[in-house]
């Protein structure tokens, strides 16, 4: 057993599924490109974890959990790899504040950072997902994502403005939980001349969210309430971890938390 793990730490999904294709590529990507390091899974989602436990008796650490089992392994360092798509509430409070009361009690334990920090973070996102599909004039690609009330949850705002500056003029940012919400998006999307909507989650995982609130059957779901304006509507249910650049993107981030122990 080697002395140094790699802690990929996710929110989390109950779809089997798709976390296999999403949080369990990351890993096996992650796992392949540093074979001096043992790669290990936490996730943040306390709810996540007691349903999978409940449900399929499967076991998933969460971050204290994780780092209480490297402790006892006599792990010397801890690269910690979030998954999040940035620095939110999850990462501040479920991840930093956890790992801060172990700073003392590893030798190295570095937090890399998750998707969305630099501008070229920025820049690998948007060729990523606007390398998917050749949309016609008249459709708008609105993306959901999560938000946060916290203050990165101004990834959104600029993730518009640059897609807009590069001229993705019909692709739309919106989020779940925080601003921009729908309505916003809505909004947006009148004030062009299009006639379908093709809707993708902006999340790491396509789990509840992008099922249900983006996707679902109910009144208000994202494809009811544009279908209810007169729109065509095509849910792509597919997790951002599914492609490969966007995984490549947080080997780049593991890597420059190693370099910075050097």
């Amino acid at each position: 057993m080697t002395d140094k793990i790699i802690l990929v730490v996710s929110f989390g999904t109950s779809y089997n599924n798709n976390r296999a294709l999403t949080i369990g590529a990351i890993e096996k990507d992650i796992d392949e490109a540093f074979p001096d390091y043992e790669m290990r899974r936490a996730f943040t989602s306390q709810m996540v974890i007691n349903i999978l436990k409940k449900r399929d008796d499967l076991a998933i650490d969460n971050v204290e959990e994780a780092l209480e089992r490297a402790l006892a392994d006599g792990v010397k360092t801890v690269i910690i790899q979030p998954t999040h798509i940035m620095n939110g509430t999850e990462y501040h409070f479920k991840i930093k504040d956890t790992v801060d009361k172990y700073i003392d009690k590893f030798e190295n334990i570095p937090i890399a950072e998750p998707l969305l920090i630099s501008d070229e973070d920025f820049e690998d996102l948007i060729a990523s997902i606007t390398s998917k599909g050749d949309y016609d004039d008249d459709t708008a690609v609105v993306f959901m994502g999560h938000g946060s009330p916290a203050e990165s949850n101004i990834v959104y705002t600029k993730l518009q403005g640059m897609l807009k500056d590069k001229g993705f003029d019909n692709y739309y940012i919106g989020t779940v939980e925080a601003k921009p919400d729908y309505d916003d998006v809505l909004a947006m999307v009148k004030e062009g001349d299009y006639k379908k909507i093709v809707l993708k989650p902006l999340m790491v995982v396509a789990g509840d969210h992008a099922q249900n609130d983006m996707a679902g059957d109910e009144d208000d779901s994202w494809k009811s309430m544009f279908a209810s304006e007169g729109y065509e509507v095509e849910c792509v249910i597919e997790g951002l971890a599914q492609s490969k650049d966007i995984r490549d993107v947080y080997i780049k981030h593991v890597q420059n938390a190693i370099d910075g122990l050097n």
